[in-house]
C-alpha cells in the first residue's frame, strides 16, 4: 500500500503523468447548432451522440437542454458529450503537437489513447503544455456543472450506441471510422475481449447511478491536472519533453535531433530517462491547487456513495455499465458480488479518513507508530523531490503520531477483489 501511495503521488506530479492523464479526460462547449423547430419531434439524445463528433453533439444537445430544461436525460447526454469532447480536445492538442508513438510511453496504460501520428506537428512550448491542462480543467468544470444540474437522476435512462459514436482524435472536425468510440474502448479495455463484429449492436444503458459515476470521474480527472499545475515543471519540460513530443521549444534545441547517448530501446535514451528522474525536483508554483485537488478527491468519494445507493436500488438488468450483484455487466466478463460492494464502501470510508488526516500512511523508514498525514501533503505543499520521497526525508514535515491505515485493511481489499482491487477501483469509481 505504501509503495502504491508513493508511486501515485510521484506519478500525479510528473510530466509522464501529465501526458498519461490525457488518455482519460473530459469536457468542452463548442459549436452552437440551431434548436429544432418548435413543432418538430424532439430528437433522441442518444442519436444526437452518433451524428458526428462530440463537439457537434455538445452544440446540439446544449440547444436541446435549453429548449427542454426539464429533460434530465438530455442534460445527462450533454454531460456525456462534454466529457467525451474533453477527450477530443486533449487528443487534438496531442496530435497537433505530435505526440510520439514510437517510445516506451505507448506501452503505459494511460498513454494508449490512439492519437494518430502527425507528419507535420507544431512545436510545443512549456506554456502551451500547461495551457492544455488549463483548458482541460475548464472543460471538466463545464461537464461537472451540467451533471450536477440533473435534478432527478433516478428517472434518467440513456442508451448509448457505443459502436456508432465517434471521437475526433486528430482535431480535423470530422468523425472518421477509425475514430469510433468502440475502437477506443477496445484499446483501453483489452481484457473485455470486444470483437469488431458486434460494434454496431453494442449498447450501454446508463441511468441514475451512472450520472453520479460520471460526475465522480469528472472530479477525479479534475484532481489530477490540479496536482500537476501546482508545481513548476519548466526545467523538467525543457530537458525531457522531447521524449514525448516530436518538436519542443527548448533552450536545448539539439534534443530535437534525436541523437542518443545510450539507446535504452523503444526510442528512449537511458541518459534522458535518468535526467527525467533527476529533474523530478519541482518547486511549488500554485499551492492552492493542491488543496483544490484534495477537494475533488473527497467529492469523488461522495459521488461514489451516491452512485452505489442508486445502483443497489435497481431492479432491472439492462446493459449495465456498473452492475449491482443481481445484474450482469454489459462487458460480460466481470461480476460484482455483495462482498465486493461491502468492501468498496469500506474503502471509501478508509480513503476519506486518509484524505482527512484522521488516519496516517505508515512511514517506511521508521519502526515507531509515526505516519504521513496526507491531508497536510495537499494543504501544506512543499517542493516535490522524487528521490527524497523514496528516501524518506521529504516526508519529515508531514510525520505525526496517530492511527495508521493498516496494511491488513488493504490486503483485505485485495482479497475481496481477487487481487485486482485497483482495476476494480478504476471501474467502480
Amino acid at each position: 500500500m505504501l509503495r502504491h501511495t508513493v508511486l501515485c503521488t510521484v506519478t500525479g506530479r510528473s510530466l509522464a503523468f501529465r501526458i498519461a492523464a490525457f488518455g482519460f479526460v473530459v469536457v468542452a462547449v463548442v459549436e452552437s447548432f440551431a434548436a429544432a423547430p418548435a413543432r418538430a419531434r424532439p430528437a433522441d439524445p442518444a442519436q444526437i451522440l452518433t451524428r458526428g463528433t462530440m463537439g457537434q453533439a455538445v452544440g446540439e444537445l446544449a440547444a436541446a437542454v435549453e429548449a427542454r430544461p426539464d429533460d434530465d436525460t438530455a442534460r445527462f447526454a450533454l454531460g456525456v458529450a462534454q466529457t467525451l469532447r474533453g477527450v477530443e480536445r486533449v487528443a487534438g492538442a496531442l496530435h497537433r503537437y505530435g505526440l510520439r508513438t514510437d517510445t516506451w510511453a505507448e506501452s503505459l496504460p494511460f498513454f494508449r489513447l490512439p492519437v494518430p501520428p502527425n507528419p507535420n506537428p507544431e512545436p510545443i512550448s512549456y506554456e502551451e503544455s500547461r495551457q492544455i491542462l488549463l483548458d482541460w480543467l475548464d472543460d471538466l468544470a463545464a461537464a461537472r456543472k451540467t451533471l450536477s444540474d440533473v435534478r432527478e437522476p433516478n428517472k434518467v435512462k440513456l442508451r448509448l450506441p457505443i459502436g456508432r459514436m465517434h471521437l475526433d482524435l486528430n482535431g480535423d472536425g470530422r468523425a472518421a471510422n477509425a475514430e469510433s468510440l468502440w475502437e477506443l474502448l477496445r484499446v483501453l479495455n483489452p481484457g473485455a475481449r470486444l470483437g469488431p463484429g458486434t460494434s454496431n449492436d453494442f449498447v450501454i444503458a446508463l441511468d441514475g447511478g451512472d450520472v453520479h459515476w460520471l460526475l465522480g470521474y469528472c472530479h477525479l480527472l479534475s484532481a489530477l491536472p490540479e496536482m500537476v499545475l501546482a508545481y513548476d515543471e519548466r526545467e523538467l519540460f525543457n530537458a525531457t519533453a522531447h521524449m514525448f513530443y516530436a518538436k519542443v521549444e527548448t533552450p536545448h534545441a539539439f534534443l530535437n535531433e534525436g541523437v542518443k547517448v545510450a539507446d535504452f530501446g523503444m526510442g528512449v535514451d537511458v541518459v534522458d530517462a535518468i535526467a527525467f528522474v533527476h529533474l523530478l525536483n519541482l518547486p511549488v508554483k500554485e499551492p492552492k491547487r493542491m488543496g483544490a485537488a484534495r477537494d475533488h478527491l473527497k467529492a469523488m468519494l461522495d459521488q461514489s456513495r451516491k452512485s452505489w445507493a442508486l445502483i443497489l436500488a435497481e431492479t432491472d438488468d439492462d446493459h449495465e455499465w456498473v452492475p449491482n450483484p443481481r445484474q450482469a455487466s454489459v462487458l460480460g466478463t466481470l461480476r460484482v458480488t455483495d462482498e465486493m460492494v461491502q468492501g468498496w464502501m469500506q474503502f471509501l470510508d478508509e480513503a476519506e479518513a486518509v484524505l482527512d488526516g484522521k488516519k496516517l500512511i505508515p512511514f517506511w523508514r521508521s519502526r515507531d507508530a509515526r505516519g504521513v498525514n496526507l491531508r497536510r501533503v495537499f494543504t501544506e505543499p512543499t517542493r516535490f523531490d522524487l528521490v527524497l520521497w523514496i528516501q524518506g526525508t521529504a516526508a519529515t514535515p508531514y510525520l505525526e503520531q496517530g492511527e495508521l491505515t493498516a496494511a491488513d485493511t488493504w490486503a483485505r481489499f485485495q482479497r475481496i477483489f481477487q487481487g485486482e482491487f485497483f482495476a476494480f477501483a478504476a471501474w467502480f469509481n
